[in-house]
């Protein structure tokens, strides 16, 4: 089946927030999110001393119970030499790790610490071969992200690149908030019989919260993600499919 949306679904997708709001305090969203059923992906910008601000979430979340519930998403460009530091960090405390920016980097960090997941841009080059080797671990699939790398072509190289993350051994993360595409992913789930703990819908914090509520009863699992600190630098803006 392919991802097939019409132009007026397209125009009315086109205008809806794409990011979700920034939280002030993602410590208090993150409960509030834990409260709704959901599991929480930590997007923070540093403001200044990138690693430092990090280990302070970090500290933070776990001070507050939330560790278990939480996954802290590791800017590799941003931190450099600093990442893997700040990986352990997360670790010790009881949080989740997931790996974002270039994939040469990001798979060379990957390589030498624990379990992670691994943050792919399905409108990447290379993007679905990426995902055949590393659809046995953890990995959260996002959409098109930048200049000219939207619609039909951006939808189907999502897709292709969700089949073979959802036939695999691995944990995938769906990153949209597509309807059409949320409803794809339930359906490749089950035709490859997934158990609901063995994937995720990975969505912005109070975009689309009546679909959130949908799935959450329904039995799936949803990460919600939470942005705090400065807006996203522009080479990376955040975004969604």
């Amino acid at each position: 089946m392919r991802a097939q949306i019409t132009p007026p679904v397209r125009r009315l997708l086109d205008v809806l927030p794409r990011t979700g709001r920034r939280v002030a305090d993602p410590v208090r969203a993150a409960a509030e999110a834990t409260a709704a059923g959901c599991a929480v992906a930590l997007e923070h910008t540093p403001a200044a001393d990138a690693a430092t601000e990090l280990r302070d979430l970090v500290a933070r979340v776990a001070g507050a119970g939330l560790a278990g519930a939480c996954e802290l998403t590791v800017p590799v460009d941003r931190l450099g030499a600093a990442a893997a530091g700040v990986v352990g960090a997360a670790a010790d405390a009881g949080l989740d790790v997931a790996l974002d920016g270039a994939p040469a980097a990001v798979d060379a960090l990957a390589a030498g610490v624990g379990p992670v997941t691994v943050v792919v841009r399905a409108a990447d080059a290379g993007a679905e071969e990426r995902c055949r080797a590393l659809a046995g671990g953890r990995v959260r699939l996002t959409g098109a992200h930048l200049p000219g790398r939207r619609g039909a072509a951006a939808d189907l190289a999502f897709v292709r690149c969700l089949d073979v993350l959802m036939s695999g051994a691995g944990r995938p993360g769906v990153g949209t908030t597509d309807p059409r595409l949320v409803a794809i992913a339930g359906e490749r789930a089950a035709w490859n019989e997934r158990a609901p703990d063995s994937w995720e819908y990975v969505m912005p914090w109070q975009v689309r919260s009546e679909q959130q509520r949908r799935l959450v009863a329904g039995g799936y699992r949803v990460r919600v993600v939470l942005r705090s600190g400065p807006a996203t630098p522009a080479l990376r803006p955040a975004g969604r499919s």
